[in-house]
């Protein structure tokens, strides 16, 4: 029997997310440790990191055609695929790090996110009453700290990869054992009929279709960000300190910028539930986009003034992500939230695949100086379409009203 109140049941699915995504989360904080053990190539390791993600997209697509957060009850499904996830996982345990076995293990465990990450943001959604924006900010903000959290592993060092990878199985179970707990909120539907032809509408339907590009052009810059910019930071404070101390600097600077953007998510769901949806999106896509196309003059500068560019960096290209969830869950059909959530997940996962792998030619081209700026593309095609949005007639569907 789920929990019947709004608050436990909240606290429980922002638990349950960060304990099932730590599966994903963990591919980042044990590659340094398999290179120094197993020298892995720059391919091998780019495949077990891009793995995750590659499976993430094949799943929420699977997901989505068959409209599986929709028909089945999303806490059966969230166990289901963390327990799937855990087992995959673990697995790593007994096979050899370099060969295939361990690329397609990791590729199964982003399938199994695909009902993790988008049917948490579903159950939130049904719990929302004027605060959807609220909701969907603190899971987004829960996952951001769990996202920054390998960098911290990184700084201070001394673990053996096992251990990550065996803690991150262990609470998966725990999340899929708890997940049953959370009760269903009374925005819930009922299940819809099987219709492969529905997730169409999250690009026919107008206001969904900007709200989606709104998305992708915020997955643009967000993580291809997040997968360089501890690099960038090394490189950076390589030039500006001692070399004893800048290694150091920048992993801790690196979890702090990610880490930031959980409290830019929860704070910017509860302004947008106050202010509304495209007021928030675009003004975070604003300041993001102005940090992207600025930070790569500080390269090799005070250490002081890019960490404070990379805090507000970190704030606000997070602070939006949630509030196109919540736009998305306002504008869709109530029968079908979890499918178009899915969708929106799946374009944008799609896309990082593209700007994490380019951004390494774009800094062999044109140097740190320039690398980030090609991200400011992003947000200003995000503020784009959040302002042809504010100005269509669904858009009072938006945080009850307020645009």
């Amino acid at each position: 029997m789920g929990a019947t109140t709004k608050l436990a049941s909240v606290a429980i699915i922002a638990l349950c997310q960060v304990a099932a995504l730590a599966l994903w989360f963990s591919a980042s904080a044990v590659v340094p440790a398999l290179v120094r053990e197993y020298g892995l190539s720059g391919f091998a390791q780019a495949a077990l990191t891009g793995g995750v993600q590659a499976g993430f997209v094949i799943g929420c697509l699977a997901s989505a055609l068959l409209g599986l957060p929709d028909r089945i009850d999303p806490r059966r499904l969230f166990a289901c695929c963390a327990l799937g996830g855990a087992a995959a996982n673990a697995l790593l345990l007994v096979v050899d790090p370099a060969s295939p076995s361990a690329l397609v293990l990791r590729v199964a465990t982003g399938v199994t996110m695909a009902g993790c990450y988008p049917v948490g943001m579903k159950l939130a959604a049904t719990w929302a009453k004027g605060d959807m924006g609220l909701m969907v900010g603190i899971l987004v903000g829960a996952l951001t700290l769990g996202s920054a959290l390998p960098h911290l592993f990184n700084a201070f060092g001394g673990v053996s990869w096992r251990v990550p990878v065996a803690v991150s199985s262990l609470t998966a179970l725990v999340a899929a054992a708890l997940i049953g707990f959370a009760g269903l909120g009374p925005n819930r539907a009922p299940s819809p009929p099987f219709d492969p032809r529905a997730v169409l509408s999250a690009w026919r339907d107008v206001p969904l279709r900007l709200a989606n590009l709104g998305y992708l052009g915020h997955m643009w810059e967000l993580y291809a960000m997040w997968a360089w910019i501890g690099v960038f930071l090394s490189a950076s404070f390589a030039l500006a300190m001692p070399a004893e101390s800048a290694s150091f600097a920048a992993k801790l600077t690196a979890f702090a910028t990610i880490a930031a953007g959980g409290i830019g998510s929860i704070a910017a769901g509860l302004l947008a539930d106050r202010l509304g949806r495209t007021t928030i999106t675009i003004a975070a896509m604003a300041i993001s986009g102005t940090c992207a196309a600025i930070i790569g003059f500080l390269f090799g500068g005070h250490p002081a003034a890019l960490i404070a560019v990379c805090i507000v960096w970190g704030v606000s290209i997070v602070a939006d992500s949630a509030q196109f969830s919540a736009s998305i869950a306002e504008l869709a059909d109530r029968a079908r939230v979890g499918t178009m959530l899915t969708v929106q997940t799946a374009l944008g996962f799609t896309l990082t695949l593209v700007t994490i792998q380019a951004l390494p030619y774009v800094v062999q081209a044109l140097g740190w100086r320039y690398a980030f700026l090609p991200l400011a593309i992003g947000p200003a095609l995000g503020v784009w379409a959040m302002a042809r949005l504010r100005a269509h007639p669904a858009s009072v569907r938006l945080a009850g009203g307020r645009r």
